[in-house]
């Protein structure tokens, strides 16, 4: 027979078992929380910075899911980076996330078991407080106190250094003083003596003076009776003086103003006769090329009587506006005339062309991309730039290409219209820009407008 207690095999006698040592377990964690909590809330900074450097280790190696949400961004973090910018989370995870600092025990223990149980006192304090041990206040108490006696030490010795440092600055300030007394003393006995000295001169000096007081005021008698009739003749030599230097200042007024005259007169006079001469000189030089490639290609001789080059270039009489050129093939119609000029608005082609590129860039690779038309073409041509902001502007030709800056205050646009202005009229002139009111302007003057996009489409087939 069985006595009435129950088999302790029985299934509900197991199942009050596992319940019972999940709830042992259960009150064991939360325990080593709370220790844990307390150490981490006591530890100095050394501690806790070892604490987070073995949990940064840990969580590299960790997956990233099993990790608490605040931590997990630190898991990113490059290693040397880990434990250094990340040990608020980090520390605070240690202390209030459930399983996570079991998580760290436990991936030292089965990968790093050697490191984990060094006895080095930094090392042992940050594993007792991981592990929750109750003898982690002990290791915590022990490494504070080290630190403390290790800080009092190094107080001790700088306060010893001082120490001595001071004494010895006493010695020598008090063999400085003992020094600067003897000499104080040496030298007072040295001023008494030439005071006594200094005395008796005084006394002979004091009888001198009182003659040469008597003998200086019978020469202020004499002197006073010549002044006043040399004062009398000094004025008036001096009003005299004033009266020569204003005729003198005047004269010489008038003459600088002569003189400026005379050379703005011959300046402008030189100026309008070189302009003149210039654009004579161009208009001959135009006329005559054109007319001789007219004869050229229509074969005509020397006596026949025919259209002029102006009239041919401007389309009509006078300088009635040009039509806009649309394509490439127009565009080297015009440049193939005798003497044609090419102006070009640069930055309205290279902002066209190449806006991702700095202002520098542009210009020399615009530069590089007309220098061959040019040198095919034969075209006078011309690179105009805004002038603001430019440093080290150039003053010659670069590669066969004339590179233009407006003076500052002065628009590239208003640089062009003088340009424009300034050449004969019949001369072709090609103006290459998408500027509405330059266009408008320069056609009215005679000049053929030429699209930005014309010309960078030209280019690319060179």
């Amino acid at each position: 027979m069985t006595d009435g207690g129950g088999d302790p095999g029985a299934p509900g006698d197991r199942a009050d078992g596992a319940d019972g040592a999940v709830a042992a377990d259960a009150a064991d964690d939360a325990a080593r929380s709370a220790v844990r909590a307390r150490l981490l809330d006591r530890a100095p900074e050394p501690v806790r910075a070892k604490v987070a450097e073995l949990t940064a280790t840990a969580v590299g190696h960790l997956p990233v899911p099993d990790l608490p949400p605040s931590v997990r961004a630190v898991a990113r973090f490059a290693p040397a980076k880990r434990a250094r910018v990340g040990a608020a989370p980090l520390l605070a995870a240690v202390g209030t996330a459930d399983g996570f600092a079991a998580q760290v025990v436990e991936w030292w223990t089965e990968e790093r078991p050697e490191r984990w149980a060094e006895t080095e006192p930094l090392h042992a304090a940050a594993v007792a407080v991981l592990e929750g041990r109750e003898d982690g206040s002990e290791l915590v108490r022990d490494v504070t106190d080290r630190a403390d006696a290790a800080r009092a030490r190094a107080e001790r010795d700088t306060a010893l250094a001082r120490a001595e440092r001071l004494e010895g600055e006493v010695r020598r300030l008090t063999a400085e003083r003992d020094e600067a007394r003897s000499a104080v003393e040496a030298a007072a006995q040295e001023n008494r003596d030439e005071i006594a000295k200094l005395r008796a001169r005084l006394r002979e000096q004091g009888t001198r003076v009182r003659r040469a007081e008597d003998e200086a005021a019978e020469l202020r008698a004499a002197r006073e009776e010549g002044e006043g009739g040399l004062r009398a003749e000094l004025e008036e030599l001096r009003r005299e003086r004033d009266r020569g230097r204003e005729a003198v200042a005047a004269a010489e007024e008038r003459a600088a103003r002569a003189v400026e005259e005379l050379a703005g007169a011959r300046r402008a006079a030189l100026d309008a006769r070189r302009a003149d001469d210039a654009r004579l000189a161009l208009l001959v030089d135009t006329v005559a090329g054109a007319a001789e490639g007219l004869r050229r290609e229509l074969g005509l001789r020397a006596g026949d009587q025919g259209a002029r080059p102006a009239e041919l270039v401007g389309s009509g009489a006078g300088t009635a506006p040009k039509a806009r050129v649309t394509d490439p093939a127009a565009l080297d119609r015009l440049l193939a005339l005798p003497e044609v000029h090419l102006l070009v608005d640069g930055y309205n082609v290279t902002k066209t062309g190449w806006p991702d590129l700095s202002l520098a860039s542009q210009r020399e690779r615009l530069v590089a991309a007309v220098a061959p038309l040019a040198s095919r073409t034969g075209a006078e041509t011309t690179l105009v730039f805004d002038g603001a902001g430019i440093t080290g502007v150039p003053t010659h030709s670069v590669r066969g290409v004339r590179v233009l800056f407006s003076e500052p205050g002065v628009l590239a646009d208003d640089l062009i219209r003088s340009l424009v202005g300034a050449e004969p009229s019949g001369r072709p002139l090609v103006v290459v820009t998408s500027d509405r009111a330059v266009v408008e302007s320069v056609r009215r003057r005679g000049a053929h407008p030429v699209p930005s996009s014309v010309l960078l489409h030209r280019l690319a087939r060179i």
